[in-house]
């Protein structure tokens, strides 16, 4: 009868008692920002009111704090009588709901991109690098301008308009980490026995480029969000009666004056959404990349 002995193991460290301490920073702008997504989405349950309700007699009533005001229309109204917390609502469906396709066609296409070009490099990279250099030599908004204004607003172009002018930033991101990637032993076993290309894009280059691109699509949000609202002002993003944060803010504008909630109200809720996405971005590339956070505290 033989003894057999087993070779000691190594503690894991998943599997310690050590408690993480929570971190607040992370949880307080994923519990607001979530807050805000849920009120977007029940909005036409909880809204007595219509987006686009009129109610003439009721026109340019302040907020309810302010002498005038009534609890029926908490944040005032707008004038045409319209509800503007319950605009407030639904033009947060709006501009979070065009961020997060943009962001996810840029993150998709930029990701593709990058993970071919990369992968492959020689004129292939060559040629997407390139055609990048020529998008980044103008500014996001600049060209999102011209292109609306050839193509016509409407939701439908602010969105195809906000993706096509991102994919570079993510495509440049995932080219600079596969060519790391690439080079390491374990790819050149893969190729050795024999794995096909895709099997190597997606089962070892993908999971290693996967939680920059979160971090960075996380932080896009915000900015895709600002953009959309700079456009709608403008008037060449989401159009009337349709509520935006930033088409709300531009019809308040020429009365600011007698009616500042109108527009500063909208306004202040699309920076506080867009500092909110800003924050949590920041949260979140320091727990999923800690070298980041280790290279800024050396």
């Amino acid at each position: 009868m033989t003894d057999t002995t087993s070779l000691p193991q190594s503690p894991d460290p998943q599997s310690s008692t050590t408690v993480r301490p929570i971190n607040l920073r992370l949880l307080v702008p994923a519990f607001m920002l979530g807050a805000i997504v849920v009120v977007a989405c029940v909005a036409p349950w909880i809204s007595p009111y219509g987006p686009n309700t009129q109610d003439l007699s009721a026109r340019l009533l302040p907020p309810f704090w302010q002498s005038g005001g009534s609890t029926k229309h908490l944040l005032g109204t707008d004038d045409l009588g319209r509800d503007l917390l319950t605009r407030i609502m639904y033009g947060a469906r709006v501009s979070l709901s065009i961020g997060a396709i943009a962001v996810i066609c840029r993150m998709v296409s930029g990701v593709i991109i990058g993970l071919v070009a990369g992968y492959f490099g020689g004129p292939l990279l060559t040629f997407f690098m390139r055609l990048g250099d020529i998008q980044l030599a103008l500014p996001t908004l600049v060209l999102a301008i011209g292109v609306i204004a050839a193509l016509g607003p409407s939701t439908a172009n602010v969105i195809l308009v906000l993706a096509i002018t991102g994919w570079v930033l993510y495509a440049r991101l995932v080219v600079s980490q596969v060519i790391v990637v690439r080079r390491q032993e374990y790819i050149a076993s893969a190729q050795l026995l024999g794995a096909s290309h895709f099997r190597i894009i997606i089962k070892h280059l993908l999971p290693n480029i996967l939680p920059s691109v979160i971090v960075f699509a996380s932080l896009d949000l915000g900015l895709m969000m600002l953009t959309e609202g700079s456009l709608s002002f403008l008037g060449l993003g989401v159009q009337p009666p349709e509520p935006s944060w930033g088409g709300m803010a531009a019809g308040g504008r020429a009365l600011i004056s007698t009616a500042w909630w109108i527009a500063t109200l909208p306004g202040a809720a699309l920076v506080i959404t867009v500092a909110l996405v800003n924050v949590l971005g920041e949260q979140l590339r320091d727990r999923l990349d800690p070298r980041l956070d280790a290279s800024r505290s050396a």
